[in-house]
């Protein structure tokens, strides 16, 4: 399976301000020499050296991420924040060509849906657009942002085949695919999803405060998190503003590492940055997560931070 990632953001979309892309292009030029501009390689090497958070950027978008499997006509999809727009534009122009899109919510939260009315595929009426939950009332939850007068054209106006499904199981089946799904601690509830394609395990994890409950080895918790390859987490906090707002739905990057590591996770991709953090910010928090974890002798946990356009191959 292939996890693409075209949005990473809590809260709302966090576009870079033109300060912080000029300071960006500053502190590049400090790190500039003579010798780092006399060829072609000497350049790219230089380029190369950069930290992550000058040469590229996080991402401004919030959270969606797709899943793609051995099948090019279909894909999965897990939220429709801001970045499900990018997705759509992009995969509207691959070919072959996606034909049908399963889109699972986390919950619905503005930073969750926001960008579902302007989802390209979903106006394609030779495209077939299926969405899950396991809430009740789907249709209507997404049909209402699109009312008067919050948007200029109702859902109807989507002409894509499309059907809403509410989740009443322990699973559904894509072709070949279990994905199972686990209510977490979030205002309102979020829900998880475990993606199983008979050789590797992913987890969406989206809005979860963790607490003691989770790291219970109840027959629950290990069939759905013990020894999974790859888990996409919210850690938007660190360890004191969790403590300070506890009860908001979101976890610190501590809580995470150690989350992981009790249940035996291969490698961890931090999630729902918090949009008042900027680039440098939160590469600093993850570097912080990899020394806390190393401290805790955390060997086999690997932590790498989501970015817009990160693509993953279990």
């Amino acid at each position: 399976m292939r996890i693409q990632f075209w949005g990473v953001r809590g809260s709302l979309p966090t576009p870079q301000l033109p300060s912080q892309i000029q300071s960006k292009i500053a502190a590049i030029l400090d790190r500039l020499s003579q010798q780092d501009i006399e060829t072609p390689a000497a350049r790219q090497r230089f380029l190369n050296a950069l930290p992550m958070w000058l040469y590229g950027t996080v991402g401004g978008n919030t959270a969606c991420v797709s899943v793609a499997f051995d099948d090019p006509s279909e894909i999965v999809v897990f939220d429709a924040g801001s970045g499900i727009r990018d997705l759509g534009i992009a995969l509207s122009k691959q070919e072959p060509r996606i034909e049908r899109y399963r889109i699972f919510f986390s919950h619905f939260h503005w930073d969750h849906i926001m960008g579902l009315p302007f989802f390209i595929p979903a106006f394609n009426p030779s495209i077939q657009v299926e969405f899950y939950s396991p809430k009740p009332y789907l249709e209507k939850i997404l049909g209402d942002q699109m009312l008067p007068p919050y948007f200029p054209v109702p859902i109807s106006a989507m002409r894509a085949k499309k059907s809403f499904h509410c989740l009443s199981n322990a699973f559904t089946t894509v072709p070949g695919v279990n994905i199972s799904y686990k209510k977490m601690w979030h205002p309102q509830d979020a829900y998880a999803y475990r993606v199983d394609d008979g050789k590797h395990s992913f987890i969406y994890a989206t809005d979860v405060e963790l607490s003691d409950v989770d790291f219970v080895h109840s027959k629950e918790n290990e069939s759905f998190f013990k020894n999974v390859d790859l888990i996409v987490i919210d850690s938007q906090y660190t360890q004191e503003q969790a403590l300070e707002k506890r009860e908001w739905g979101h976890s610190s990057f501590q809580m995470v590492a150690d989350f992981t590591a009790h249940w035996g996770i291969k490698c961890v991709t931090l999630f729902h940055h918090d949009p008042t953090y900027d680039d440098q910010t939160l590469f600093a928090y993850l570097q912080e997560t990899r020394s806390y974890a190393e401290s805790m002798h955390f060997k086999d946990t690997r932590f790498i931070l989501a970015t817009e356009g990160l693509e993953i191959t279990l």
